[in-house]
């Protein structure tokens, strides 16, 4: 017990120390957010860019969709600013119930998270949404003696393009997953290597709700997540192995008394 942090506070503290926490949260949410709405239209610019890369250089709006167009891009790029003050709010909640051992063993999974949604985030803006765009946008062309324009408006293209942003950063997160899943006893290595093609399938049909409906898009977050899939493993074999040389010492040390 003496791992244990010091502070033993009542419910009535824990309360209070939660709403101190939440208002820390909100605050940086709500700064982040007017700081954003502010450069909306510079972010909404680089936003367009796959779009204007794959050769559409207009796009249409009605009466209100542009401002609520930028309320969304403003709310969006609040919450991934001020996501590293969220984590350290979390954590300074949660780490005074944790033994030291367990802050050693949680922590590089809330370092990881940033770091993994960051690298989704990043393939899904250079590689997926310029294929879709160029894709979809291959359609246009002379039909029938009629020639077929695609103009998409500014709320189809944003919802288009947080889906695939968003949808590929919370797909890397994966291994944080698996690995806290398998530190927390529900799942073992033994089962993950088991259920290896229903993560296929299952990565497979997350692909598909993510991406758009082409082929191309698809596998560019198919064959990711099937990586990650096995890098969670390998990092999984990692810690048993790290867990398995600790317990020996320990009772090693035992035996030694």
């Amino acid at each position: 017990m003496k791992d244990l942090d010091d502070t033993k506070a009542p419910l009535l503290d824990h309360l209070i120390e939660l709403r101190t926490r939440l208002l820390w949260c909100v605050f940086a949410l709500v700064a982040s957010f007017f700081v954003c709405f502010y450069f909306a239209k510079d972010i909404l610019a680089i936003l367009v860019q796959p779009l204007r890369e794959a050769g559409q250089d207009r796009m249409i709006y009605n009466i209100i969709e542009a401002f609520f167009a930028q309320v969304k891009v403003a709310f969006w790029a609040a919450v991934m600013i001020s996501f590293p003050i969220l984590a350290i709010q979390l954590w300074r909640f949660v780490a005074p119930g944790l033994y030291k051992n367990e802050k050693s063993a949680f922590l590089p999974f809330l370092l990881m998270t940033p770091v993994l949604f960051a690298l989704g985030t990043s393939l899904a803006y250079f590689v997926a949404m310029p294929i879709a765009l160029h894709f979809l946008l291959s359609f246009q062309g002379d039909v029938g003696g009629i020639q077929q324009t695609s103009l998409p408006n500014v709320e189809q293209y944003l919802n288009f393009a947080m889906r695939v942003i968003f949808g590929f950063g919370v797909a890397f997160l994966l291994p944080v997953a698996l690995l806290l899943l398998e530190r927390a006893g529900i799942v073992t290595r033994k089962q993950l290597v088991g259920g290896r093609r229903y993560a296929i399938v299952a990565s497979a049909v997350i692909a598909a709700v993510l991406t758009p409906a082409d082929v191309v898009s698809m596998l560019t977050m198919l064959v990711p997540l099937v990586l990650l899939y096995e890098v969670a493993l390998i990092a999984i074999w990692f810690t048993e192995r790290k867990r398995s040389k600790v317990l020996a010492a320990e009772e090693a040390k035992s035996a030694a008394e």
